[in-house]
């Protein structure tokens, strides 16, 4: 059933994924414990030629991404914002790694262009997103988000807002780049001798958002299922589906979990998002059932214990998701409209 994840029971394979040839494999490397990663710009051995590559601070459009690579084949986890971080990007992985001087195939986690503008410098890749990532990628252009900041100025508060969140991204010049294969539920590919699983969560915090799971090198990469260190933004829902993805990446044999936005984590981070979501929805629920407005419920509802925790107007977005919950209402509202909404309580906290 659309909307409720549960365990994958069905396994698509597309013959049509390119594969290479093993031709020499890191034995015994042993894995770096999640402690010792420091949370800086660029590309980070996880072992095992899996890598992650971190975009401090992990705020507004500051991504994660990753690529796994054995012997000559590569995956690589997500693009970029922008053409110069998505250039940056694959020039510092071509530099390090011998398989990254051609990207095999790339795996989009989900639709916000901070994980898929960069796609078309990777367009000779066979580009895999789920069915419902597809077809929400081309809803908020890059041509709209250079006219948003264009026009920022003379927006007020909003265009204030606009700005400080995405003011340090280039938007010109991109072409939305989509997916050349697409999946529902699950899907499983061979990078080398390594064997990776999709899973399909969404609707989440998108419509289609996707773990990629390594379990050999138990590794998983999240996207924007996992924000650490900052209040996620629940844009589709429903919170339950959220919920089960988090409880789906406790279950597995993991280690090393590379979220979306924020410091490569364990466990405990993906623990830490769950209390989150519990604790908002819970809040929430009360309010609503009170009679009080999603704008006062978001006001009202105390946040001291993630106080420390970046991007908290996101709130706003989150009770208003939950109250739809509540309500059955399932027309989403523009996104414009949200981030009306967000910027007074995001320039409050400035």
């Amino acid at each position: 059933m659309r909307g409720a994840f549960s365990y994958p029971t069905r396994w698509v394979q597309c013959s049509a994924l390119p594969h290479a040839i093993m031709v020499s494999t890191i034995v015994g490397k042993a894995r770096i414990p999640v402690s010792k990663w420091s949370y800086t710009k660029g590309l980070h051995d996880l072992g095992n030629t899996l890598y992650a590559y971190l975009q401090p601070d992990g705020s507004w459009g500051w991504s994660n991404a990753g690529i796994i690579t054995d012997g000559g084949a590569s995956l690589l986890i997500d693009t970029l914002y922008d053409l110069k971080l998505t250039r940056e990007m694959l020039d510092t992985m071509r530099r390090s790694i011998p398989a990254a001087q051609h990207i095999d195939t790339v795996v989009n986690t989900h639709a916000n262009g901070d994980h898929c503008y960069g796609n078309q410098l990777v367009a000779d890749a066979q580009i895999i997103a789920s069915k419902n990532t597809a077809e929400e990628m081309a809803e908020v252009s890059p041509q709209q988000m250079a006219m948003l900041l264009k026009n920022a100025p003379q927006l007020g508060m909003i265009g204030a807002f606009v700005t400080h969140a995405f003011g340090a991204f280039d938007f010109e010049g991109i072409t939305v780049t989509l997916p050349t294969t697409t999946f529902e539920g699950s899907l499983t590919l061979q990078v080398g001798n390594k064997t990776v699983n999709l899973y399909e969560v969404g609707p989440a915090h998108t419509r289609g958002d996707t773990l990629v799971h390594v379990p050999g090198d138990k590794t998983i990469f999240t996207g924007d299922i996992l924000f650490i260190g900052g209040h996620p933004i629940m844009w589709a829902g429903p919170t339950r589906n959220w919920l089960n993805a988090l409880d789906l990446i406790l279950s597995l044999d993991v280690e090393t979990i590379v979220p979306g936005h924020g410091p490569i984590t364990d466990k405990q981070g993906v623990t830490e998002l769950k209390g989150y979501f519990e604790y908002v929805y819970d809040e929430t629920r009360k309010r609503y059932e009170a009679g009080m407005s999603a704008h006062d419920a978001a006001r009202d509802i105390p946040l001291d214990k993630y106080a420390s925790w970046s991007d908290g107007e996101r709130i706003v977005v989150n009770v208003l998701s939950i109250y739809r919950e509540l309500s059955g209402d399932t027309e989403r509202p523009p996104a414009p409209a949200l981030f009306a909404q967000m910027a007074p309580f995001a320039m409050e906290a400035r």
